[in-house]
Order: C-alpha cells, then sequence, then structure tokens
C-alpha cells in the first residue's frame, strides 16, 4: 500500500470517529491522557478546551503529543483498526482557520457544537508528523507507517 493510501485511510478513519485519547506531558514529566471530542481535515485535528485544564498548560509548554483513536468493541481481534498519532499542537488565533475548524467541527458533531474560542476558551489544531495505521486484518499487530 502506498503512503498516499495510508493517508487516505487514515484521514478517513479520523473522519468516521468522534473521540480521540491525547497524550501531553507536564512540567515534571510525567504523561497525562485526556479524552477529547475533536474535528479532522485530513490528518489535521482541532478541538477546544478552556484555557485552564492541564492539557492546555502541559501543551503550551511542550507541543510534542501524541493520540489514538479506534473502536471501543470488536468481534475479534482481526477486526482491529486504528490511528496512532504523532504530532505538534498549536493554538490557533487566526480568525478564518478558526472558522473553517468550527464549521468541521459543527459538520461532525451539530450546529449546537462549537470549538469558538472565547475568554474561557481556546482552539488547539495538532498537526501530524508521523502515524501508524492499524490493520489486524492483515495480521495481529499489523501497522502501516508514514510521515506527514
Amino acid at each position: 500500500m502506498s503512503q498516499n493510501e495510508i493517508k487516505q485511510q487514515i484521514a478517513q478513519y479520523l473522519g468516521s470517529h468522534p473521540f480521540l485519547n491525547l497524550a501531553t506531558v507536564n512540567a515534571e514529566g510525567a504523561p497525562l491522557a485526556h479524552t477529547i471530542a475533536f474535528a479532522a481535515d485530513e490528518a489535521t485535528v482541532y478541538f477546544g478546551t478552556r484555557k485552564d485544564t492541564r492539557k492546555a498548560a502541559n501543551m503550551a509548554a511542550n507541543p510534542k503529543v501524541a493520540y489514538t483513536v479506534d473502536q471501543d468493541q470488536y468481534a475479534g481481534f482481526a477486526e482491529i483498526t486504528g490511528v496512532q498519532m504523532e504530532g505538534a499542537a498549536t493554538v490557533i488565533s487566526d480568525p478564518q482557520e478558526i472558522a473553517a475548524a468550527n464549521k468541521l467541527y459543527m459538520a461532525k458533531f451539530g450546529e449546537a457544537a462549537t470549538i469558538t474560542p472565547s475568554d474561557m476558551h481556546i482552539v488547539f489544531k495538532v498537526e501530524p508528523v508521523r502515524a501508524f495505521y492499524l490493520n489486524y486484518a492483515k495480521g495481529f499487530g499489523h501497522k502501516d507507517l508514514v510521515d506527514y
């Protein structure tokens, strides 16, 4: 499978799942995991959060993050699929980029959903660096690697 085909599978997978499990590192070097609703444009993901959260503080100090997206239940091991992503997180402030991210978010979660920044909230973008696409139908533990 070509790198472009794997990237297309990753984009489709991200588009069809509502939550990711984000890993950040705090100032003491301890890892933390956060479950987040997100929207994606290809392999770039967007989400909003309160400014005073641990994940916001962690990403401000260290923008290197990782996340997984997968399903909660499978009938058997051969059905396991998922995405393991390494990326770089940034707060977005450009009004056009925020509007585009918000449009993606509302399309995924409905018109009542918004990731618009406010005095209390910020919007993050995680740009992909490296990804593994898991597909156990190709063999137990099978992963295809792509670099972005």
